[in-house]
């Protein structure tokens, strides 16, 4: 699928790698509906955006990623400003570090492992579903495609650490659920892809000091330096570009495998 002229959707697109998914995508020449809960940070972008490549390049859309009311009013506000949306970014997520039994001798909290969860999985999920729904009823483009969606896990889904049980688990459900959605909506001409980070420099890697950034930088075997934001958005790019990249999910860290703590 070509970019250029198409509408995108990216969640979290108000800041980290959502963020540069949506400058990417803007440079690519593509009409970018930024969807964040955090609305002042998508307009923020959203503005930058439009001062960089034309009024009306970028829109922003508060969006709660697991409510189904809060997204389809997402979905239908860009597709009334840009036209019905053929690509969907997700990258919204939070993350968690629980020890499943804590110092206290008391179990984690089961509401922290919930929210996790809910936000990583099933508001992958969700965004996944309606924006299907929207989108097999588009006419097929070149190679009977109608559209493309491109999903966040991370390295923690194979390796986690301790503590990240929750985000481990949020984020194997999103690689799992790669091949067989895009054996699924095969039918309708949609591909899905995921991407699995390692260690990006984040505005939340950032606030962490810069001798633990530097040893987690020394822990990549090459490059041995943090991703960069961009590196991420050009690999979304490309898989939207790429027709035949379908049901894959594809680390992106550096050749890291994480160690227990």
């Amino acid at each position: 699928m070509q970019i250029q002229g198409q509408t995108a959707l990216v969640t979290g697109g108000g800041s980290g790698l959502g963020e540069a998914t949506a400058r990417e995508l803007a440079r690519l020449s593509a009409k970018v509906a930024i969807l964040d809960v955090n609305l002042a940070n998508a307009e923020k972008v959203a503005a930058e955006i439009d001062a960089q490549y034309g009024a009306g390049s970028a829109l922003a859309c508060q969006c709660d990623v697991t409510s189904p009311e809060s997204v389809q009013a997402a979905i239908a506000q860009a597709a009334a400003a840009h036209g019905p949306a053929r690509i969907l970014m997700q990258i919204a997520g939070i993350g968690s570090a629980k020890r499943v039994v804590g110092k206290d001798g008391n179990a984690a909290p089961l509401e922290d492992f919930v929210r996790v969860v809910n936000v990583n999985l099933i508001g992958t999920y969700n965004v996944a579903r309606l924006f299907a729904a929207a989108c097999a009823k588009l006419e097929p483009m070149e190679d009977g495609e109608r559209g493309a969606m491109v999903f966040t896990a991370s390295v923690a889904a194979f390796d986690g650490q301790v503590g990240q049980q929750a985000y481990s688990a949020s984020k194997a459900g999103v690689a799992g659920m790669t091949l067989p959605m895009a054996r699924d909506l095969a039918q309708h001409g949609i591909r899905v892809c995921t991407i699995a980070p390692g260690l990006f420099a984040t505005p939340l890697m950032k606030t962490l000091p810069e001798a633990v950034q530097a040893s987690l930088a020394a822990s990549i075997p090459f490059p041995q330096r943090l991703g960069k934001p961009e590196e991420f958005a050009q690999l979304a790019a490309h898989i939207v570009t790429n027709g035949h990249l379908n049901g894959e999910v594809i680390r992106l860290d550096g050749a890291l495998r994480m160690a227990p703590r």
